[in-house]
């Protein structure tokens, strides 16, 4: 299944968007094993880093893309589609293409990765009147 920036744009709230990406890994179990240095070389390459921006100003720098959830730390911009090294080697147009790509959090990145709903970060409850006197509730 090809998953894309218009689908998940469909989905209202943050658990909807995260069930849609998941992807349920294993934690330590390399992507690219040896391949690792064509990752970390597609990373700092110019062409990505005009690819990304675009993607940041679209999110508003929010985890998802959803409004209230601004990245207060380093925003990372995720690829919803798994990419490959014969991606990176072959130098594919759509692992530069903001309809396959969405900005996450750090902690947001991982439990897309590695399917653990604990990683995500919740928001406060909303406040309401009487919140802070029990016998009021």
């Amino acid at each position: 299944m090809i998953r894309s920036y218009s689908e998940i744009k469909k989905l209202s709230s943050f658990f909807e968007r995260y069930e849609y990406l998941r992807l349920d890994g294993i934690v330590g179990y390399e992507t690219f094993g040896y391949d690792r240095y064509l990752n970390q070389a597609f990373y700092a390459s110019k062409k990505w880093k005009e690819a990304r921006n675009p993607v940041i100003i679209r999110d508003n720098g929010c985890d998802l893309g959803i409004d209230g959830r601004e990245i207060f730390d380093q925003v990372i911009v995720h690829h919803i589609n798994p990419m490959t090294p014969e991606d990176i080697e072959l130098d594919r147009d759509w692992i530069y293409d903001p309809e396959y790509l969405i900005c996450v959090s750090d902690a947001t990145h991982k439990a897309i990765h590695y399917g653990d709903k604990s990683k995500l970060i919740t928001l406060p409850k909303e406040r309401s009147m009487n919140d802070t006197c029990p016998w009021k509730l």
